[in-house]
């Protein structure tokens, strides 16, 4: 357990970086950095390999031995990763030597210079192409290599894990147990007896005590006194709601921290000063600090997760849950505390290790049985908020029976004998039930900084964003830390790491993260270029030249499409990637898109069609599939219509192209508006026709050329059927105008006595005698 902890607060500190493995042996990297094609470093390798090869048949070494063949191994591999790409500049300059001269003629016949400055480049390639496949060999061995001896060191810690040990609840070893947890505390009183005499005769004690009561004065101001001051100073903090509130809080919380650490190592520093303590002592002085560090953290992190008082804490808990939840993990913190101290004390001594058993068990047992109370508050729901939606607690209602599940079983696996199979699931458990929660803690102080650093502004790009970017990342970093938490090795980080820069390999090419950061940014660069360019062209130039609004649109948008195709095409060759080996792929996508991508190919194309041809355009009043409206964007894959109702019409490209429309604003905006109207019979047709066409040559948006025109239509079933047919200046306003015709149709014909039939019908009864017969 305690391994485990000082593991988790290296890897805290720790780079993850390919030369962190180096910091096994400070000079083994300068050892093995041989040039390529040096002799001398290619026996070194060869030396280091068959070594490898020799421990990976055999599997008897020890893990010292193997941890340094593997980091050595690490380093060449890091060194053979690096040349696979050696010479690669020049023999891309002679390939395109060789392609230069054009295919090698089928039948052979080709003139002899040629023929002899070809074979000349294909010698001069297949030189430079030699350290770089030699390079990709050896990199595969050393890859293959670790791969082994990663095999061997989990296959160790599998059986350590299920080794079968004598149980921990046999009388015998209780026995014995209890026998040497005595005999240790006897051993260390005699030590501090002796201390104290020895220290006393020779007057040291006197003269160190001073500096003693200086130390421990410290560490109880600082732990103590402090502290709850601390802690005071918060809850008021609380209160203030000023803009700065939660930079303060942030900085009380680390003080929170780091003052009652401060005082830890103060007592630790004074007990040292007293100069009493033998080789059991200092053992329990040494593990003080980390034991005093757990406790205040666990305090620390049980305060933010269960808060006292009314504030209910971002978990949303009620009172008794958050009490309950917080002394339970106090209760764990100081068992793992309490039980790091003793276990150190127990092994300064020549304890055999079965007579630890019961000890590791009794704690075991304890820190189930505070797990298990601890999982049942954990699971319970949010308490609920008046005119507010609480979540479910879904997550935490698993995390807290997973905890139920660690406590019954880790007990129960280390009483049949399984012991490290118990600590191995009990202790992760424990640490990552205070992993989260930290992730938690930080979670709700970025953003409450956040909010403070963006003044309170509710609509803050810099509030919305930040928190959730932060955690993400918090997420990302927490990852490797979990894994370390349930048994992996910093050297499984540390090959998850070169796994990632190693890239995968496609076609002939090897693509890496820097082929892939090359290609983000340059493409990133040429977008926003593009997009510069765009908006240059639409404020400045193009509004200065005779294009309509729609050639305006789509040259601006012909342009985005170019643009971005040749970003991705220089983004593509400055990253390395060589499309060649696409053309497989490419194939493969062709066959797809025929058949499971036919409507958006066709869209796409219809919309380049559109954008080209422009039978439609930005602003354009058209009708189609029954949708009327005006064009308000053209995209690659659809037109989007806004119809006189203000809604948006989204229509397909190729409906447009292949299907019939009506585009009452092409090329202009003149159209015809046509007025029918009908007068009772007997009227003066000349004096409608006379009325008419004043009415339409009187209207401002009527032109005259070519005039106006009365047309009568015909004889109606009951009346004189007349339409009224003019020419618009703007055909947008053909509602409009045939509304104000109306208008003045209605006015005029009232002025002149001319009526306006409506259709009026007479009812017979056929037998009005039996209506007659009801009623009577």
């Amino acid at each position: 357990m305690i391994n485990r902890l000082f593991v988790l607060l290296a890897v805290v500190i720790w780079p993850l970086s390919a030369m962190g493995q180096s910091l096994y042996y400070p000079d083994l990297e300068a050892e093995l950095q041989p040039a390529l094609v040096a002799q001398e470093g290619v026996t070194d390798w060869e030396d280091i390999a068959q070594r490898a090869e020799e421990v990976a048949r055999d599997g008897d070494a020890s893990a010292f031995a193997i941890a340094r063949l593997r980091a050595q191994l690490v380093v060449w591999r890091d060194v053979f990763l690096d040349n696979t790409s050696q010479n690669a500049e020049r023999i891309a300059t002679v390939e395109s030597q060789i392609a230069a001269l054009g295919p090698e003629p089928e039948s052979g016949d080709e003139p002899a210079a040629i023929a002899e400055r070809r074979a000349a480049l294909q010698d001069q390639l297949d030189t430079l192409s030699i350290p770089g496949v030699l390079a990709e060999e050896a990199f595969a061995r050393a890859n293959g290599l670790i791969r082994e001896l990663d095999g061997q060191v989990i296959e160790r810690q599998t059986r350590e894990l299920t080794a079968l040990e004598p149980s921990p609840l046999n009388p015998t070893s209780i026995a014995d147990g209890t026998t040497a947890l005595w005999a240790t505390v006897t051993d260390l009183g005699a030590e501090i007896r002796a201390g104290l005499s020895a220290q006393w005769e020779s007057g040291r004690l006197l003269r160190n005590l001073p500096a003693v009561l200086f130390y421990l004065g410290l560490a109880i101001g600082l732990v103590v006194y402090a502290r709850r001051w601390l802690t005071v100073w918060r809850a008021r903090m609380l209160d203030n709601q000023s803009s700065l509130q939660p930079i303060w809080l942030l900085l009380l919380s680390l003080s929170q921290m780091i003052v009652p650490v401060i005082g830890i190592y103060s007592l630790t520093r004074g007990l040292e000063t007293l100069q009493i303590f033998g080789l059991r002592g200092q053992a329990v002085i040494d593990a003080l600090p980390l034991a005093g560090f757990i406790i205040v953290f666990v305090w620390w992190l049980s305060g933010h997760i269960f808060p006292a008082g009314e504030n209910a804490g971002t978990l949303g808990y009620d009172l008794d849950t958050r009490d309950g939840g917080r002394r339970y993990a106090l209760a764990i913190g100081w068992v793992i505390a309490l039980g790091s101290v003793v276990d150190a004390a127990i092994k300064a001594t020549n304890t055999e290790l079965s007579d630890a058993l019961p000890f590791e068990w009794t704690v075991l047992a304890l820190l189930g049985f505070l797990l298990w109370r601890l999982g049942r508050y954990i699971k319970r729901p949010p308490a609920p908020v008046e005119g507010h939606d609480v979540s479910p607690g879904r997550m935490r209602s698993l995390v807290g029976r997973f905890c139920t599940f660690a406590a019954i079983v880790a007990p129960s696996l280390a009483a049949i004998g399984y012991v490290n199979a118990g600590r191995s699931l009990i202790v992760p458990t424990i640490l990552s039930l205070a992993l989260f929660g930290f992730v938690n803690v930080l979670q709700r102080i970025t953003e409450g900084v956040t909010s403070a650093v963006s003044d309170g502004k509710e609509e803050s790009p810099i509030r919305a964003l930040a928190p959730v970017l932060v955690s993400m990342a918090l997420y990302l970093v927490s990852l490797p830390i979990l894994a370390l938490i349930w048994g992996a090795r910093v050297d499984d980080l540390f090959e998850v790491w070169s796994r990632f820069r190693e890239g995968f390999a496609f076609g002939d090419s090897r693509i890496s993260p820097t082929d892939f950061l090359t290609f983000a940014l340059v493409f990133g660069l040429g977008y926003a270029m593009t997009r510069f360019i765009q908006g240059t062209l639409r404020r400045s130039v193009l509004p200065r030249t005779r294009l309509d609004l729609g050639g305006q649109n789509a040259i601006v948008s012909g342009l985005g499409y170019l643009g971005i195709i040749l970003a991705a095409i220089v983004a593509i060759t400055s990253a390395g990637i060589d499309l060649s080996n696409l053309a497989i792929v490419a194939g493969a996508l062709s066959v797809g898109i025929g058949f499971g991508l036919q409507n958006i190919v066709s869209n796409f194309v219809s919309g380049i069609i559109l954008l080209i041809e422009r039978p439609v355009s930005e602003g354009d009043w058209i009708e189609v599939g029954g949708h009327m409206g005006y064009v308000r964007g053209i995209s690659v894959r659809s037109t989007r219509i806004e119809t006189f109702d203000r809604t948006d019409v989204i229509i397909p490209n190729a409906d447009l192209v292949s299907g019939q429309v009506i585009n009452w604003t092409r090329g202009n905006l003149v159209g015809r508006v046509i007025v029918p109207v009908g007068v009772a019979y007997g009227s003066d047709v000349d004096q409608v026709i006379g009325i008419l066409q004043e009415i339409a040559e009187k209207h401002p948006m009527v032109i005259m050329d070519p005039p106006p025109s009365v047309l009568f239509m015909g004889f109606g079933a009951d009346s004189l059927d007349f339409e009224i047919r003019a020419i618009l200046r703007d055909v947008n306003y053909v509602m409009v105008t045939k509304s104000e015709m109306n208008h003045e149709i209605s006015l005029k014909f009232a002025a002149a006595g001319i009526e306006i039939p409506f259709a009026q019908r007479d009812i017979w009864l056929r037998n009005p005698e039996v209506l007659n017969k009801g009623e009577a």
